[in-house]
């Protein structure tokens, strides 16, 4: 005979019983569930599917960790341990072992479907090998929604749940951004604004907990962190918008006025000569932060307030250039 501990209730109210309950070899912690409800309390709502780990039906919390049930062997733990189960934290309880995941069909409903492009029919979809095997690993997925349950910015805050669609989604935005027949080009901005990617600090609880061991943090979360911050705070990224391709300056020397205006004392004007291209490139001047008694800086982390943007040498440009296509366009001086 082992010992359990089931949590046993609903919305309302709730409390620990304890079960003595014959345990056979190979079994596993839904088996015992089954012969619960089959001797003892037929009233036992547990959310069950395959049995075979692929389902993710079976989501509950053993001993504090989020786990499936079905694939829980009774020989990982001691003759003389109480087992306790209860349901995940993280989400509404209907009744006993049973929650209310539907936050998480919320989330998917918010993320856009793939988006192939219009040009191309189904049947003509053509990728290299490589970018299917680099996002097949997030295909694995079933949905358990173990890591949703652990991740802390939904487990302990509530109030996040509007703003964060949690590690589940972010892998399924991360492989839409690498897919590459895909035609949307606001993947991250969607994951900043409206998934909160940045409220994920990288603790990694969600990898642990993955019953299919996909790398959740290292191959989805972190990589998808990275091209947000490179297109919204990356200072080189905001300066590229600052500089023009030569085709820009072209089309901008001819027409735009060459007349120097004059400049406001909140802004720094550089000009050329004129009847040369108009260099004039006003710049606001960025307001001083606001520092404390100490002469520091009240932040720990000062971020550039201003949209990123795409290369400034254009996207079909490979690196490093041939020096044969190099082109420079300067302002003349008086010494010329």
């Amino acid at each position: 005979m082992r010992n359990f501990r089931i949590w046993r209730g609903d919305a309302s109210s709730g409390a620990l019983e304890d079960y003595q309950v014959e345990v056979n070899e190979g079994e596993v912690v839904l088996d015992v569930l089954h012969r619960l409800q089959a001797t003892q309390t037929p009233d036992l709502a547990c959310r069950w599917n395959c049995k075979a780990g692929k389902c993710g039906s079976c989501s509950v919390e053993i001993n504090g960790m989020p786990k499936l049930a079905c694939m829980t062997r009774m020989s990982t733990f001691t003759a003389d341990e109480t087992i306790t189960v209860t349901p995940l934290r993280t989400f509404p309880v209907i009744r006993d072992l049973v929650t209310d995941v539907s936050y998480n069909y919320v989330k998917a409903r918010e993320m856009p479907a793939f988006s192939p492009p219009p040009d191309l029919a189904p049947g003509e979809y053509r990728m290299q090998q490589v970018d299917v095997e680099r996002s097949q690993e997030f295909r694995k997925c079933i949905e358990c929604f173990l890591c949703q349950n652990v991740c802390h910015v939904v487990r302990d805050h509530e109030e996040n749940k509007l703003a964060f669609a949690g590690p589940r989604l972010f892998i399924r935005a991360a492989e839409l951004d690498m897919h590459p027949l895909d035609a949307r080009t606001d993947r991250k901005e969607h994951t900043r604004d409206r998934q909160g990617v940045g409220y994920c600090n990288i603790t990694k609880c969600c990898t642990e907990v993955c019953p299919e061991h996909i790398k959740i943090t290292d191959n989805a979360i972190i990589p998808m962190k990275e091209r947000v911050v490179d297109r919204r705070y990356d200072p080189l990224v905001w300066l590229g918008r600052k500089i023009f391709r030569r085709d820009q300056v072209e089309q901008q020397a001819a027409a735009e006025d060459t007349t120097p205006a004059p400049a406001s004392p909140e802004t720094v004007t550089h000009r050329a000569s004129p009847g040369q291209v108009n260099w004039a490139q006003e710049i606001q001047v960025p307001p001083a932060p606001a520092v404390g008694p100490d002469g520091r800086f009240a932040m720990s982390e000062v971020l550039i307030d201003r949209a990123g943007a795409p290369s400034p040498f254009g996207d079909d440009v490979t690196f490093p250039v041939d020096p044969e296509q190099l082109r420079y366009l300067h302002p003349r001086t008086d010494e010329d």
